[in-house]
């Protein structure tokens, strides 16, 4: 029996996608091999790399002057790319400015990482409200090498409601668990980045989008595998990419397209959101702690009413193990900050969120 899995990540898949990858498991496009045995640079895999990148285009309108890189190593190894290419100085630990924003602990780990590259100044941050909102962003400044945001927080269950206007200063953002969930403006943006885990597919790929004229030589000390110029002059193909995880994406994308688009899915997220913070907002046992003028799309943690902690932990624990009896599994909030969580990314049908609620009432009561 299939489970509704509310996993952040890796997380539920169209089940569409899972019968048909199944069906070419053995024999793609009668190849007479799978998709797995594929070499990367053969006449049967090209077409398959080559309609992912289409699919991804046409669905977010992604402009011509960006360039479209399929990598390994998750959000985690942008985290260190970013500042690599648009910041690094001559020497290690001599990098050009760069502005973030703090508002959870995805953003917190990319500053940390940036700040070993670049010279990090964190503009704004919501640590004073447990991440619980998003704070005003300042202007950038004018000598900054990039200005990094984090779309949408899948921990803490925030998003930016509205997106700075950095103006000649790059964009750059992380929407590992936010991409294809409703529509963005490219072009707003120097660079996208997104592990694959939450939204596109299975873990082991990361889909970069970047504007060509960010695609520049980095200082020779640079390792050769984490300069962006590498893998956008070879296609994606300098090394051997993640072959498959790049053919689940494109399945993804297929069924996207064929529910009518990011339009289309945007309407249903927000018909599963806007249902499960109704059911919150009038429950006299849990509620959302986050600010509702930032509540996420995609992902919404949420606790219970109970003071006292002993009892409040040993109360969500309950939940958690009776929820997974009943089928609704990686209900747990993050280890970091406890409660509960439902990551209710594209592939959350709405019967999913609906039986969440009932199992709530049955609980509640």
């Amino acid at each position: 029996m299939r489970v509704y899995n509310f996993s952040p990540g890796p997380s539920i898949l169209p089940v569409p996608v899972l019968e048909r990858a199944a069906a070419e498991m053995l024999d793609m496009n009668s190849t007479g091999q799978s998709v797995m045995e594929m070499s990367h640079r053969s006449k049967d895999y090209k077409p398959i790399i080559e309609k992912t990148e289409l699919l991804l285009r046409e669905l977010m309108g992604i402009p011509a002057n960006y360039k479209i890189l399929f990598l390994q190593g998750g959000a985690s190894l942008q985290f260190s790319m970013v500042p690599l290419n648009l910041a690094a100085g001559e020497a290690p630990g001599i990098g050009k400015k760069a502005s973030y924003i703090d508002t959870g602990i995805w953003s917190d780990k990319a500053i940390k990482e940036g700040s070993k590259y670049a010279s990090v100044d964190v503009r704004a941050t919501s640590k004073d409200k447990a991440y619980t909102y998003i704070p005003e962003a300042p202007s950038p400044h004018a000598d900054d090498a990039y200005y990094h945001i984090t779309l949408n927080n899948t921990i803490v269950g925030t998003k930016w409601d509205k997106i700075p206007d950095t103006g000649s200063v790059p964009l750059i953002s992380d929407i590992s668990s936010c991409i294809l969930s409703e529509p963005l403006d490219v072009s707003k943006f120097g660079i996208l980045y997104a592990g694959a885990q939450k939204n596109l597919g299975p873990a082991g790929t990361t889909v970069v989008i970047i504007r060509e004229d960010l695609i520049r030589k980095t200082p020779d000390w640079v390792p050769i595998m984490l300069r962006y110029d590498t893998h956008a002059a070879e296609g994606s193909m300098y090394n051997t990419p993640p072959c498959y995880g790049i053919y689940m994406i494109g399945l993804v994308l297929e069924w996207i397209k064929n529910l009518g688009g990011t339009d289309a899915v945007a309407k249903i997220n927000q018909e599963k959101a806007q249902m499960f913070y109704d059911f919150l907002d009038s429950s006299k046992m849990f509620y959302s702690p986050v600010e509702k003028q930032f509540r996420s799309l995609m992902n919404i943690p949420f606790v219970t009413r109970e003071q006292d902690e002993a009892k409040k932990t040993e109360l969500e624990a309950r939940f958690i193990k009776e929820a997974a009896a009943a089928g609704l599994i990686n209900l747990a909030g993050h280890r970091l900050v406890g409660g509960m969580r439902a990551s209710i990314y594209n592939a959350m049908p709405v019967e999913g969120v609906k039986a969440l609620i009932d199992f709530l009432k049955k609980f509640e009561r």
